[in-house]
């Protein structure tokens, strides 16, 4: 085998580690990538982006319901599933290619291969033996399938995006991001979705108004049917019909199951028994706050890790650990404090800041400011489907520590919300702010009465 030796070398070409990779280059430093899939990582071709797309794509059918009253007259309507995963697949491979098309102006060396470690310092990649100063770990997460019976017979959300046809009867197993995305998604497209969650309420972490209201919401499609505090048993399969069977005594038959419980550190392979490195008891590999792992110069940042498994938490992660190891801006730190989050499902949520049981656990004096409405569109489409917007008030500073939306726009709305909290925005600075009007989110400067 021949050696390389480099300043620092990324395994993985996903959000943190590209970007890891860029700004190190950009700060002079010999860098190697190595990727064995496409650029972009879990985001762009298996999660944020194309999800994204296929939310769009479902949403036309209700925009089509929606228009008859506003004076449009819509014809018979056909969904194509091959269409739109051909045009989802022509708009990802433009964004891998300039992705890799980006990562080739600079400077940085591109293996497009697996890479494994045979010891703390060495690793092995396309036949060659690399040395480095800095290796980064930033290989991100893959899905995860419970352990039961026929777990053979399940999907992930890795499968969505390339199924030869579209499913017309779907179980989805969970309760979280991925879950009820999909389940709106595949409802939207016309399959029928039953939705199977173990808990009482969806999205666990989230404000318990949120999770209410999403419930309720829900419930009002007329082909999603939510059954919680319901877990999976086992599954069996009859011809091309697989058959799940719950804790219920029930048996569910559908065509597809998406089990969408969770994910793991995406670290098969990667040879790290030899070497120091530990991992938690979930599998994510250890590091400290400046993303060390047990061996002092590999790190570690993104999904891999046990933080904030979001994708511009990975970019910031790498961005910042670059800065501070090549740039030598020693006091380079990434702020966790009021990261913002959407879910895209229907209707969206947007939330940032503390929940309203997070802030009460935290010792906060709380005021609690609500808003439960119909949106105007809806006034006239006739579209039973409500919206909600809440602030978290701190009492003594009057300071907001949380914005909570759920309703058409809200992941458009909670970005500049997440800028307020940073900058301590108080609720008598949103009750001086002008509203715009008619919107949904001049419901966050008019809300005046406290509701607990």
């Amino acid at each position: 085998m021949t050696e390389k030796t480099y300043d620092l070398f990324v395994i993985g070409a996903g959000s943190g580690g590209a970007r890891a990779a860029r700004i190190a280059s950009r700060h002079g430093a010999n860098v190697g990538l190595a990727e064995m899939a496409e650029f972009g990582g879990t985001c762009v071709n298996a999660g944020c982006v194309p999800k994204k797309l296929m939310v769009y794509a479902s949403e036309f059918s209700r925009a089509f319901k929606d228009s008859k009253n506003y004076g449009w007259i819509v014809g018979e309507t056909k969904f194509d599933w091959n269409t739109l995963i051909a045009n989802k697949d022509k708009d990802i491979k433009r964004i891998n290619n300039i992705l890799e098309t980006n990562m080739g102006k600079t400077s940085v060396d591109i293996f497009k291969s697996h890479a494994r470690f045979i010891d703390n310092h060495t690793i092995e990649v396309s036949g060659q033996t690399i040395k480095a100063d800095k290796i980064l770990i930033a290989t991100g997460g893959k899905p995860a399938l419970p352990s039961i019976p026929g777990k053979e017979h399940l999907k992930t959300s890795d499968n969505m995006f390339h199924l030869p046809a579209m499913p017309s009867r779907i179980v989805i197993i969970g309760g979280g991001y991925i879950a009820v995305e999909f389940a709106n998604i595949f409802s939207g497209l016309g399959a029928d979705v039953t939705l199977l969650h173990r808990g009482d309420l969806l999205l666990r972490g989230f404000d318990n108004d949120l999770r209410e209201m999403l419930g309720n919401e829900i419930i009002k499609h007329p082909n999603i049917d939510l059954r919680l505090e319901t877990e999976i048993q086992n599954v069996e399969k009859e011809g091309e019909t697989y058959i799940v069977h719950t804790n219920k005594g029930e048996q569910i038959k559908c065509d597809l199951i998406l089990s969408a419980t969770g994910r793991a550190p995406n670290i098969d392979g990667l040879g790290l028994e030899n070497t120091n490195i530990q991992t938690e008891e979930n599998g994510r590999i250890k590091i400290n706050d400046d993303y060390q792992t047990d061996e002092p110069h590999i790190y570690a940042v993104g999904d891999v890790c046990n933080r904030h498994n979001l994708t511009p938490v990975a970019i910031k992660e790498g961005h910042a650990l670059s800065d501070r190891l090549i740039g030598s801006m020693l006091d380079r730190k990434v702020d966790y404090e009021f990261i913002a989050t959407a879910v895209f499902s229907h209707p969206p949520i947007g939330t940032v800041g503390l929940s309203e049981q997070q802030a009460r656990d935290a010792g906060h004096d709380i005021d609690i400011y609500k808003s439960n409405f119909k949106p105007m569109k809806n006034t006239v489409s006739g579209r039973d489907e409500r919206a909600l917007t809440k602030l978290v008030v701190d009492k003594k500073t009057d300071r907001v520590l949380g914005f909570h939306m759920i309703g058409d726009s809200a992941p458009e709305i909670i970005q500049l919300a997440a800028t307020l909290l940073k900058k301590k925005i108080t609720k008598e600075e949103l009750d001086e702010t002008i509203a715009v009007h008619p919107t949904a989110a001049e419901e966050f400067v008019t809300m005046r009465e406290a509701v607990s």
